[in-house]
């Protein structure tokens, strides 16, 4: 449980994180992630939580206040759907960029440089 608090500890009731997303965020659930890709025109599948939960394990590795870079994360993602087409693979998972898009219904702040509010995302 990577975001415990003493809170949690006293009030163990008060915070239950889902087992199959172990590095999620503090306060993050699958039904929100649902709603924002439903949102975003996504309806997701198997794929869809394994490149959330990439991107959450890829955080989590992190949270001693490393700093996360867009082209490691771009990388990671690619490595981890190599078998079904990579990088391109994801982006048919999340149109709106498998980072920023990503990292939104995965409950993550994008790294810098995953989107250009000018023209939206770029990865």
């Amino acid at each position: 449980m990577a975001d415990m608090t003493m809170e949690d500890v006293l009030h163990p009731n008060a915070y239950v994180p889902d087992a199959a997303f172990p590095n999620a965020p503090r306060g993050w659930s699958r039904a929100q992630a649902e709603q924002i890709a439903r949102a975003d025109g996504i309806e997701p599948g198997e794929d869809h939580w394994e490149a959330v939960r990439s991107l959450q394990n890829f955080y989590a590795k992190r949270a001693d206040g490393g700093h996360v870079n867009v082209r490691e994360l771009h990388d990671a993602l690619d490595e981890r759907f190599h078998a079904k087409g990579g990088i391109k693979y994801v982006y048919g998972l999340f149109p709106g960029g498998p980072i920023a898009q990503g990292c939104r219904v995965a409950g993550l702040e994008p790294p810098a440089g995953a989107a250009d509010k000018g023209f939206g995302s770029v990865v």
